[in-house]
């Protein structure tokens, strides 16, 4: 399976640079971590409970689908001071959606999540729908990424997963972990260990800014 782990300058420069890749480095280190495909009835309050043990918070980039589906996982990520952002119903892949239906999909899912943000599904959106997201009233802000996990990626071991992590996050970086099944040996090995090493290295774990 062929992708980046850490996303370079050139590619947020050249192609996406309206888009929120990492975040600005201020007096006080942070990092932002983040999990895509959400809510699952039993993996996400693992990863609450690990967030916890932290005093860190996070940024889930729900599903509108799974948001309807488990709305008691949901309310509890919100009451725990945790950030959400929208991540389209059907997961689509906006390279291979029409605009307007990319939209529709993406209204749908406003109907369950809280928050103005946004990351597209598989990191594909055409221009198109980027602008006009952002153009909307109010805009959305687009996060995509400076470090992948690759915990969905079966082909990788756990420790892995955690490599590729622990290699290339810093301040500033916004690093993707999915709460899904799919990547679930890999995250629930490496998120718990990202998380100790981050408050060994005294950085806060903050999420995402709402708009």
């Amino acid at each position: 399976m062929a992708y980046l782990v850490k996303t370079p300058w050139w590619l947020r420069r050249v192609f996406y640079q309206h888009l929120t890749w990492k975040m600005p480095v201020k007096n006080k280190p942070a990092v932002y971590i983040t999990f895509d495909d959400g809510p699952h009835p039993t993996i996400t309050p693992f990863v609450l409970d690990e967030l916890k043990k932290h005093n860190a918070k996070a940024t889930f980039f729900c599903i509108g689908n799974n948001v309807s589906r488990y709305k008691s996982t949901y309310d509890t990520t919100i009451a725990e001071g945790h950030t959400t952002g929208n991540h389209t119903y059907n997961h689509l892949n906006g390279w291979f959606t029409k605009t307007e239906h990319y939209l529709k999909n993406i209204k749908q899912a406003a109907q369950h999540i809280e928050g103005h943000i946004f990351r597209p599904p598989y990191g594909k959106v055409k221009r198109s729908q980027a602008n006009r997201l952002m153009l909307q009233k109010p805009a959305w802000r687009i996060y995509m990424w400076d470090v992948l996990s690759g915990d969905f990626d079966t082909e990788i071991t756990p420790e892995q997963c955690l490599a590729n992590v622990l290699e290339n996050i810093e301040p500033g970086s916004i690093v993707v972990f999915h709460d899904s099944e799919k990547a679930w040996s890999r995250m629930s090995y490496a998120l718990p260990k990202v998380l100790e090493y981050c408050s060994q290295q005294g950085w806060e774990m903050k999420a995402l800014p709402k708009h």
